[in-house]
C-alpha cells in the first residue's frame, strides 16, 4: 500500500486502495489472533477508517452487526481472549496504515482522529463482549439440558441403543466401554453451587484419569459422575475394590474443597460394560447411597460391592425379620435393652472375634465384652464363638441394621 485510508469521495482508485488496504489489515489481524476467520471482523474496519478520517462515530444498528459477530464467535468455538485480540490487533495495524495522521504535524488532528478511533474500538469491543458472552450463556444453557437429558436416558438404561451413542459422542461418552457411576450428596440433600462442583469435578476427574469419557451432572439433588472403569479380565474383586475406592475418594476430596455442600457422602456402583452396565452401575450406587443412610454409616466413600451382603438379605424380608425376630428379639429385655448388646456382636465380628481389639473400638473394657458375649449366649441360645451359631448370629446382626432395629418396629405381621 502506497497511499493509505482515503476519504470515500476521492473517486473509485482510491475506494479500491482503500479495499485493498482494509482487506491486508484485516488478514494480517487474523493472524496476529491465531487464525480466527476474517468475517468476523464485519464492517469494523470501515467504522474504523470512517472514525479516523471524519471523526463520525458508530451507529447502534452498525454496533448492533458486531455484537452478532460475537454471538457467531461464541457458537464457533473461537474463545473471547482470541475475538478481542482479532480486534484490538486490526485496529493497531490500521492506525499504522494511515500516514496522513503518524506523520501530522497537527497534534490537534491527531488527536481528533485517535479519539474517535479509540471511542469505535471501545464500543464495538466492548459490543463483541456483550454479544460473546450472551451466546456463550445460551450454548452452556442448551448443553446443560442436553447433557442433563443424556444422564436421564444413560442412568435409565431403556432407550434408543443408536441414538444414545449419537448423542453421547459429542460429550466424547464411549458407549462400547466399561463405566462406572457414582453419586455424592451433599449434606443438607441440596446442592450448594451446581456449576461450581460440576466444574471441580470435570478439571480433577480429567486431571487425574487423562481422560474425557467422562460426564458429571446433576439428578434428584445429587451430583452424578458416569466415568470410565479399567476392563477387568482376572482378580475381578480386587481391581474393583481399588477402581470404586479411586473415584469415589478422588470425587469426595475434590468436594470437601467447596465452601458449602459438606460433609458429603459419595457412592460408587460397581464396573459394568456396555449402555446397561451404566444404568446397572447407577442402581447400585443409588441403593448403596440409601442403604448407608438407613444404617447411619457415616463412612465417607460407600462402594456397592461392601453392601451386597445387605441387598442379600432384604430381597427377603419376611425371611430376614423371621430371623432378626427369632435370634434378637430376646435381647430387648435385658437391662439396657437390646441395642448395647447389638453394638457389642457387631464390634466383635469386626474384630475378627479378638475380645480385646472389640473392647477397644467400643471404648469399654474387655471384661464388659466378654460379660455381654455370654449374656447374648445364655439369653438368645446362640454362642458368638460357635462357628454356626456365630454365622447365625452375623446374618441376623445385618439384618436388624437393614431394617433399623431396635429403633424401629419389625415390619409385617411379626412385629
Amino acid at each position: 500500500m502506497t497511499g493509505g485510508i482515503r476519504r470515500s469521495g476521492q473517486g473509485p482508485a482510491a475506494g479500491a486502495d482503500r479495499d485493498a488496504c482494509l482487506a491486508a489489515i484485516a488478514r494480517a489481524a487474523s493472524a496476529d489472533a491465531g487464525g480466527v476467520p476474517v468475517d468476523l471482523l464485519g464492517d469494523y474496519l470501515w467504522l474504523l477508517a470512517e472514525a479516523a478520517v471524519t471523526g463520525r462515530r458508530p451507529r447502534r444498528a452498525e454496533l448492533d452487526a458486531v455484537g452478532v459477530l460475537g454471538r457467531r464467535a461464541a457458537e464457533q468455538g473461537v474463545s473471547a481472549g482470541r475475538a478481542v485480540r482479532l480486534y484490538l490487533s486490526a485496529a493497531r495495524r490500521l492506525w499504522q496504515q494511515m500516514p496522513q495522521l503518524t506523520r501530522s504535524t497537527d497534534s490537534e488532528v491527531v488527536r481528533a482522529s485517535a479519539e474517535a478511533v479509540l471511542h469505535v474500538v471501545d464500543s464495538a469491543v466492548a459490543t463483541l463482549a456483550e454479544g460473546y458472552a450472551v451466546a456463550r450463556r445460551e450454548l452452556v444453557r442448551r448443553e446443560e439440558t442436553l447433557r442433563r437429558e443424556l444422564v436421564d436416558d444413560l442412568l435409565r438404561g431403556d432407550s434408543d441403543l443408536g441414538g444414545l451413542v449419537e448423542r453421547a459422542e459429542p460429550f466424547g461418552l464411549d458407549l462400547a466401554r466399561v463405566h462406572q457411576v457414582a453419586l455424592a450428596a451433599p449434606s443438607r440433600r441440596r446442592l450448594p453451587d451446581t456449576e461450581a462442583a460440576i466444574s471441580a469435578l470435570e478439571a480433577v476427574i480429567f486431571d487425574r484419569l487423562g481422560d474425557r469419557d467422562v460426564l458429571v451432572a446433576t439428578k434428584e439433588g445429587l451430583l452424578v459422575v458416569i466415568a470410565p472403569a479399567d476392563a477387568v479380565t482376572h482378580d475381578r474383586g480386587a481391581r474393583e475394590r481399588d477402581s470404586v475406592g479411586d473415584l469415589g475418594r478422588l470425587m469426595h476430596a475434590e468436594l470437601d474443597r467447596l465452601p458449602r455442600g459438606g460433609p458429603w457422602q459419595v457412592a460408587v456402583g460397581r464396573p459394568h460394560p456396555g449402555l446397561y452396565g451404566i444404568a446397572r452401575s447407577y442402581e447400585e450406587a443409588r441403593e448403596a447411597l440409601t442403604m448407608a443412610q438407613r444404617l447411619n454409616a457415616d463412612a465417607a466413600v460407600i462402594g456397592a460391592h461392601d453392601l451386597l451382603v445387605y441387598r442379600v438379605l432384604l430381597r427377603d424380608q419376611p425371611a430376614i425379620v423371621d430371623l432378626v425376630q427369632a435370634v434378637l428379639s430376646p435381647l430387648r429385655e435385658t437391662r439396657g435393652g437390646a441395642q448395647p448388646l447389638l453394638d457389642t456382636l457387631d464390634a466383635y465380628f469386626a474384630a475378627g472375634g479378638v475380645a480385646t481389639e472389640a473392647a477397644r473400638r467400643l471404648h469399654v473394657s474387655v471384661r464388659t465384652v466378654t460379660y455381654r458375649l455370654n449374656r447374648i449366649k445364655t439369653i438368645s441360645g446362640y454362642d458368638p464363638n460357635d462357628p454356626s451359631d456365630r454365622f447365625t448370629l452375623q446374618a441376623a446382626v445385618y439384618g436388624a441394621r437393614a431394617l433399623d432395629w431396635p429403633h424401629q418396629p419389625l415390619p409385617g405381621p411379626t412385629s
